[in-house]
């Protein structure tokens, strides 16, 4: 079935040529993918339609019609993984930065999902066929402990504690600037940027969020903390402490990679872009993982420790 998207361009939106914006509003879409529609005029401004070099303007309201490519399977792929538990209903692993969690437009290979199907025998098929077994997610350049169902059964009973939210979560970040209390909580709606689609924003329209945080330490100008998820909302984490001007250290998407604190002098630069350089991604990592096993009703936590790259840059501030 085509994918059809309605928008309605918003009041500040300054001139730009189409092809570019829709490109930065809908998830998952190339700017040729998006250059084709319009070729094939399945882009309409205001009923009409348009060439990729066409502006537009605040109020146009746009129709936007996109081929979807076919459905493929995931395949199983020899990749390492971390395993940290594993038995007949569930495997828990430590997923590494930079590792996508399953398939997905752009990314049909080398992802998590791709790994478990080569370790693991079978995974629950509740979700479609390129993420069996998902239950959850992590960003991909966020690392740490991710857990995935073997079955129907124990997906849906993991599914649903999430739901519920009494899976324990703790991530641990390496964010801009001293806080002033130690402790702190997080409560803003999150939705779908208007200005960009693939980002996410504090917005009244949005969902229900909130995050904990405790300071674990601090330094000059970047501080440790300890965050627990009461939702969970997409990059929930970074958008929250961006929202409260923390952003998580190194996030590209959200301002991690601003000198945001620490003065702009010559030294001060240099020291930072020497931090930045040792952290790539955002200093992310969700270390612990608490649920009741699906089967046993056994109460199951895990701890992981800090990758390499959040240890070299904990090392070097201290």
């Amino acid at each position: 079935m085509p994918r059809r998207i309605d928008i309605v361009v918003p009041a500040r939106q300054n001139k730009e040529r189409i092809d570019r914006f829709l490109a930065h509003q809908i998830e998952n879409a190339s700017r040729s993918k998006i250059q084709k529609a319009i070729d094939q005029g399945l882009v309409l401004v205001n009923g009409r339609p348009v060439k990729a070099s066409h502006e537009v303007s605040p109020g146009d309201v746009i129709c936007c019609t996109l081929p979807q490519p076919p459905r493929v399977k995931a395949l199983a792929e020899a990749i390492p993984i971390e395993i940290v538990y594993e038995d007949e209903d569930l495997i828990v692993v430590n997923k590494p930065a930079g590792m996508v969690t399953h398939p997905a437009y752009g990314n049909y290979t080398g992802t998590l999902v791709n790994a478990l199907l080569h370790h693991c025998e079978k995974l629950s098929a509740v979700d479609d066929k390129l993420r069996p077994g998902v239950v959850h997610r992590l960003d991909k350049d966020t690392s740490g402990l991710i857990v995935a169902a073997k079955n129907d059964v124990a997906h849906a009973a993991l599914a649903r504690q999430f739901s519920q939210r009494t899976i324990e979560r703790e991530y641990w970040a390496v964010v801009w600037g001293l806080f002033k209390q130690r402790r702190g909580r997080i409560e803003a709606s999150l939705g779908r940027s208007k200005s960009d689609r693939k980002k996410i924003t504090v917005t009244r329209e949005g969902k229900p969020a909130v995050t904990e945080y405790e300071v674990l330490d601090s330094f000059t100008y970047l501080s440790l903390v300890r965050l627990k998820l009461r939702t969970g909302r997409t990059h929930q984490i970074r958008v929250h402490l961006a929202h409260i001007g923390h952003p998580v250290f190194g996030d590209p998407t959200y301002g991690g990679r601003r000198i945001a604190w620490g003065g702009t002098e010559t030294r001060r630069k240099a020291e930072v872009q020497h931090l930045l350089a040792l952290m790539p991604r955002q200093a992310l990592h969700a270390k612990t993982l608490g649920f009741i096993h699906p089967t046993t009703a056994q109460l199951k936590n895990f701890d992981s420790e800090l990758p390499d790259d959040m240890k070299q840059l904990l090392a070097t501030l201290h």
